[in-house]
């Protein structure tokens, strides 16, 4: 197995970071680097100056309108964009539900969504968890019930990320309660413009409305933005879920955030504490173990070998290194990351009397990535999941 790039992939990196480095606005690469808060217009900005160059869907085939792109060029294409700061692109639309939609869909649905997708216009959401159905999505009770040419939604779907910016949303629904749990559920697309949808923010510790809960009541949604089957909505839920997985390992940006970590510790003269840059050494050892793994997998598939399904490892380990760097830059800052008063900040003047202004959004940072370990499946069931898969059930 050879996890060196070959001069033409490192031909295609050079490219990529031009261009980067050509199209990302300064002013959202500055975000980005210090861990400031991103508008939707800077998020919405970046994902259209991706989706215009056609790289908005960069792990999309050329026969749906994407760059055809294999497994090395994805990875380069997502570090080189990592590295130079630019935003992490909301993955719900072209990473999340895009393939569900090639890999189910109808040709009409294939026409209808993806091209909003592909150009960055329109925003979707992600409609999983419930208040009674987190890890144990089977549990679900959001309910569809057939009318006629229409399904009516009825249920409460929470944690759901940045839905207050949603045009549309992904829905796992229960269409049936016979058998299994599992057998019983639906995948639908619903326009959150639809009579009866409500979206009410939940304010985390950070003091972020990052997540929302989303209400459905008598919501009307046409038959025909059920994707694939009725009540086989699971099978695409789980093809869906090992995308989300692997995106949020995020290997690119626990590098960023590593280099970041250092500025901050030279900063705070805590770089020379031989105690604490131990632990960013051990830090850095497992970065770039957890990029080994990545590129283990990422050889299997340019070879065309089956490579083990580590979705679950990659997610565990990332989630887990998202949170140590956290807390080691609240640590190099000591009592200057205490949390603050963001409109102060962005005024200007907390970087002048309340410490360095690096050290402003530190506490939002760790208050925030506490949730890394639970979403998208929590640890302790991808723990669960890969036992069972290595020595069976």
């Amino acid at each position: 197995m050879d996890l060196n790039f070959t001069p033409q992939e490192e031909a295609f990196r050079q490219e990529v970071r031009q261009w980067v480095a050509e199209n990302l606005p300064p002013d959202i690469s500055h975000k980005v680097h210090h861990a400031l808060r991103l508008s939707r217009d800077d998020m919405q900005r970046w994902a259209k100056i991706l989706g215009k160059k056609g790289w908005l869907g960069w792990g999309w085939p050329k026969a749906f309108g994407g760059p055809g792109w294999n497994a090395v060029q994805r990875h380069l294409f997502e570090e080189e964009c990592a590295l130079a700061g630019a935003p992490r692109v909301v993955p719900f639309g072209p990473v999340m539900v895009a393939p569900v939609i090639m890999a189910f869909g109808t040709p009409e649905q294939q026409k209808r969504f993806l091209p909003g997708i592909a150009s960055g216009e329109v925003w979707w959401s992600q409609g999983y968890s419930e208040p009674g159905a987190g890890s144990d999505l089977a549990s679900l009770k959001t309910r569809a019930e057939r009318r006629g040419d229409v399904y009516v939604v009825n249920g409460q779907k929470t944690w759901t990320t940045l839905g207050q910016y949603g045009e549309w949303i992904f829905c796992l629904v229960r269409t049936s309660t016979e058998g299994k749990p599992q057998t019983g559920i639906s995948f639908l697309l619903i326009d959150m413009k639809s009579p009866g949808i409500t979206v009410k923010p939940i304010v985390l510790l950070d003091g972020e409305p990052e997540v929302n809960e989303v209400f459905f009541d008598n919501v009307e949604v046409p038959v025909e933005n059920l994707v694939g089957e009725e009540n086989k909505g699971w099978t695409y839920a789980k093809y869906l879920l090992a995308h989300e997985r692997t995106n949020i390992a995020d290997v690119n940006r626990a590098k960023r955030e590593l280099e970041r970590l250092k500025r901050i510790a030279k900063a705070e003269g805590v770089w020379d504490d031989v105690r604490f840059r131990d632990q960013v050494a051990l830090l850095e050892v497992d970065v770039v173990a957890l990029e080994m793994m990545v590129l283990r997998v990422l050889s299997a598939e340019s070879s065309g070998k089956q490579s083990l399904d580590v979705a679950g490892l990659l997610k565990i380990r990332g989630s887990e290194i998202q949170q140590r760097y956290t807390e080691l830059m609240m640590l190099a800052a000591g009592p200057y990351s205490l949390p603050f008063v963001r409109e102060a900040m962005e005024a200007g003047w907390q970087g002048d009397y309340v410490g360095a202004a690096h050290c402003a959004p530190l506490a939002a940072m760790y208050f925030n990535y506490r949730k890394t370990t639970i979403y998208g499946g929590s640890n302790e069931v991808q723990r669960n999941i890969v036992a069972q898969t290595v020595l069976g059930s």
